[in-house]
């Protein structure tokens, strides 16, 4: 896209003068052309099917539709345009629930001039690439090969599968910036969302897309480079792939474990680390990737509920035959002052600590709410070099266990 290109804006609010107000704030910006409006949800949709903007600017509240749901059609409709909610309240459940349909920001009305546009623009670079990817995949397509041709890593990647057996360990936030850590020009990553009744793994990226693992689950056997592509959604500040959870609960039940397995083997050709998070339940789909993964990454906390179920765990995968140097025990939430300490943990669970990761809600929970990964946001803070330095372990695990795969291999 040229960079004089103008980020077209939409107005959508059911009060005239908010409208205008904004409209009138907005034609002091030379990069930005408001290219229509709208007072209803309705109205909304039909405006942005035809002028096909970059940003819409939605109130949350309508009295036919109310901005999420037009949020929602919207974006199934077009994709690469981006969504700024306009709220009257600052209230986290309002902004949970429109990034999980794929709002980009959320702003407090009134809001201000220079927190307004710099949201637009952030949006609209967003809009304007994607746009420019659509393109691009589409001119590959009619030159008869996928955009993604040049890579093929084999069946040479590594599954590594993030799992605790008690909720609230943290293994999202982990998955979302462990990927960012290992990620790279060389080491492309994927995360997949293997919660798949209350996955929201995109949401802690700030993305959303119109596909799903479920649009790939019937074509496990059939799958290309191509296919896949379309239904992954890429996070543009670190380059990490996502393939999301299903947004509807009845979805869930589509995927079965042989065919959430084809996927990751197929990944695996894709990228060279193929991150799962999991929820505590040991179902169809965890199990799978339990089966399929290289490493497996054990989160547990302080609390004597996370270890004893570790232990449990533990138990189960010894039973399963999973080699204890597959997995890479990890205390999360790790808070000094408590007496329960990593040694000890690692007495109790006959497993050690591998990596240890401070407690630090003021930091980690408000990037969390806004869809950023805390080690894009500040990599400085301890715990942002406490994943960065767990990545590296999780590699040289890797390393060695292959060396041994090697060595029993060649003997």
């Amino acid at each position: 896209m040229p960079e004089t290109e103008k980020i077209r804006v939409v107005i959508v609010d059911d009060i005239s003068e908010t409208r205008e107000n904004i409209r009138k704030l907005l034609q002091f910006e030379s990069d930005l052309e408001v290219v229509g409006v709208a007072q209803t949800g309705a109205e909304a949709i039909q405006v942005t099917s035809e002028t096909r903007p970059d940003v819409v600017l939605m109130d949350i509240n309508m009295p036919d539709m109310d901005g999420i749901a037009a949020t929602e059609k919207i974006r199934a409709k077009l994709p690469s345009t981006q969504i700024v909610i306009f709220s009257v309240q600052s209230d986290p459940n309002y902004m949970r629930r429109a990034m999980l349909v794929g709002a980009r920001d959320f702003l407090t009305k009134p809001p201000d001039v220079d927190e307004l546009t710099a949201a637009i623009r952030r949006a609209g670079v967003m809009a304007q690439n994607e746009k420019l990817k659509e393109a691009n995949t589409q001119a590959a397509v009619r030159a008869g090969h996928s955009s993604t041709s040049g890579r093929n890593y084999g069946d040479s990647g590594k599954i590594i599968l993030v799992f605790s057996p008690k909720g609230g360990s943290g293994s999202t936030t982990l998955t979302t910036n462990l990927g960012v850590a290992l990620h790279s020009e060389e080491t492309p990553v994927v995360v997949v969302d293997g919660k798949l009744q209350f996955g929201d793994l995109s949401f802690f990226y700030n993305q959303q897309g119109p596909n799903n693992v479920t649009d790939l689950a019937p074509r496990g056997n059939e799958l290309d480079h191509q296919v896949v592509e379309e239904v992954l959604v890429v996070h543009e500040s670190s380059g990490v792939s996502i393939l999301s959870a299903p947004p509807q609960l009845e979805r869930s039940e589509e995927v079965s474990g042989v065919e959430f397995s084809q996927i990751l083997k197929y990944l695996r050709r894709m990228f060279s680390y193929i991150i799962i998070d999991t929820g505590s339940n040991l179902d169809e789909v965890t199990l799978a990737g339990i089966d399929i993964a290289d490493l497996i990454v054990l989160i547990t906390t302080q609390d004597i509920p996370a270890i004893k179920n570790v232990r449990l765990f533990m138990n189960l995968t010894d039973l399963l035959g999973v080699d204890r140097n597959q997995i890479l025990f990890l205390l999360n939430k790790f808070d000094k002052r408590r007496s329960i300490n990593a040694d000890r943990i690692g007495d109790i669970t006959k497993q050690t600590v591998m990596g240890t990761i401070p407690v630090d809600e003021k930091f980690v929970i408000p990037a969390m709410d806004r869809g950023i990964p805390f080690i894009i946001e500040n990599p400085s803070n301890s715990v942002s070099k406490a994943v960065f330095k767990f990545a590296e372990v999780l590699k040289e695990r890797i390393a060695e266990n292959d060396q041994v795969e090697e060595f029993e291999l060649e003997n």
